[in-house]
């Protein structure tokens, strides 16, 4: 039989406001208390420490009376484990407020909002060209179809479906890119917080894979009469072909040489050497390039035309802007070797005869490519910067180039010249 102290729906909808509050006791210490203007609040009285506390449950009839009992079954059971429930119920009660504001930053951070974040802070990291290229490429390719979207509501459908349009379009390499790039912003929103799994990811498996590409370099038994016409040549500038020169002598990428100014080099001294700082590095990391005798001759032959402060090889219209990023493909061009050969290439070729030299270490080789040490074990164990022994390679590097300009021979290297396995006779 039901005690009739306990309240049932019908006695509390029939329950009138009065002048003063008061209250309908339910039992086991809760109750419901009436106030003038009709509002009905449930509440339970229990003691803690010693102290006579109150706890709300809600406002009747949101909080139904069942709904109420079962507050105050859970209330009681953790009083009897020791905790306030005023306390435990504030901290859920702050926790679902900041889930709350968590949830309402979710829905105004669009894809577009959270990729321009990731794209300020990997900034510092890159150079200037590649942000500008990283940038581009979402505008044109991500931000119309994804851009708008709350970044917590993109799902991994959406993402192929965005990748499928650039894959139809037989785009294989730019949608193998834009995959990356979108794996590395829903990796920064999820850590931020602002989404929950990572749609990008994996998703190189069910791509086309790219073909590589492969960057057009002279054979090396041409290059012989390459270094002649450079030197027959009479319709390029001073400065293009010094350029030219002096990139083979230092087979550095063609942007570390276009922008390269005077005050990275010091070349009045016992060892000259130029230092490429940085952050105009492709691996953010700065390069060291020992100069042989014949890259100093190009420099102090470069002071006539672009002096000694600013770019070093400048265009020939504005000593203040650098040199044009086709110039010397367009010279390479005009002397016969349009789709032949890239600039770039001649990173290859000094790479292919040095390795076939046998003369030094691969990682001297490596080092002074400043390629990018895949294997973290020896890229940990590899550390020092070999300057002593890169700088000799440099001089017989320019000495070979200058032997080959008197040859037309083939820059395969007898074994005389070659000294054999000399540097794994030397490890």
């Amino acid at each position: 039989m039901k005690p009739t102290n306990q309240l049932t729906e019908l006695s509390i909808k029939q329950a009138k406001p009065k002048l003063k509050q008061y209250k309908l006791t339910d039992g086991e210490g809760m109750y419901l208390r009436i106030y003038p203007n009709g509002s009905k609040y449930w509440q339970l009285q229990y003691w803690f420490d010693s102290k006579q506390k109150i706890l709300s449950f809600g406002v009747w009839p949101n909080v139904s009376l069942k709904e109420a009992r079962d507050k105050r079954f859970a209330a009681k059971k953790i009083i009897k484990e020791g905790i306030d429930p005023n306390v435990e119920n504030k901290e859920r009660l702050e926790e679902q407020a900041i889930e709350r504001e968590k949830e309402k930053i979710r829905k105004i951070s669009t894809f577009q909002i959270v990729a321009h974040e990731w794209f300020s802070r990997q900034t510092t990291q890159w150079t200037e060209r590649h942000s500008i290229g990283v940038i581009n490429s979402l505008k044109m390719h991500v931000f119309t179809d994804l851009g708008e979207i709350p970044i917590a509501d993109i799902s991994k459908q959406d993402v192929i479906a965005t990748l499928r349009k650039l894959e139809s379009e037989g785009k294989y390499e730019t949608c193998y890119r834009i995959r990356q790039k979108l794996e590395a912003i829903f990796s920064f929103a999820e850590i931020e917080g602002l989404c929950f799994g990572n749609p990008a990811r994996g998703l190189q498996k069910i791509l086309t894979k790219p073909q590589p590409k492969s960057q057009n370099s002279l054979p090396i038994s041409e290059l012989p009469e390459f270094l002649k016409k450079i030197d027959a040549d009479t319709g390029a500038s001073n400065t293009t072909s010094l350029a030219m020169k002096f990139l083979i002598l230092t087979f550095v990428r063609t942007s570390e040489l276009r922008f390269a100014v005077w005050n990275e080099f010091d070349i009045y001294c016992t060892k000259p050497l130029w230092v490429i700082p940085a952050e105009r590095m492709k691996m953010r990391k700065t390069h060291h390039v020992p100069l042989s005798k014949q890259a100093v001759s190009i420099l102090e032959e470069m002071q006539k035309y672009s002096g000694t402060e600013g770019y070093v090889f400048p265009q020939v219209n504005n000593q203040k802007k650098a040199m044009s990023e086709n110039t010397l493909l367009y010279f390479s061009n005009r002397l016969g070797y349009a789709g032949r050969n890239t600039i770039h290439g001649f990173r290859s070729v000094a790479s292919t005869v040095l390795n076939e030299s046998m003369k030094w270490h691969p990682d001297v080789i490596e080092l002074q490519l400043s390629h990018q040490e895949s294997n973290k074990v020896r890229k940990a164990y590899n550390r020092a910067e070999h300057l002593d022994e890169r700088r000799k390679m440099m001089q017989w590097w320019s000495d070979h180039v200058d032997s080959l300009r008197g040859s037309t021979d083939s820059i395969a290297l007898d074994e005389k010249q070659r000294g054999g396995d000399r540097w794994l006779t030397q490890k």
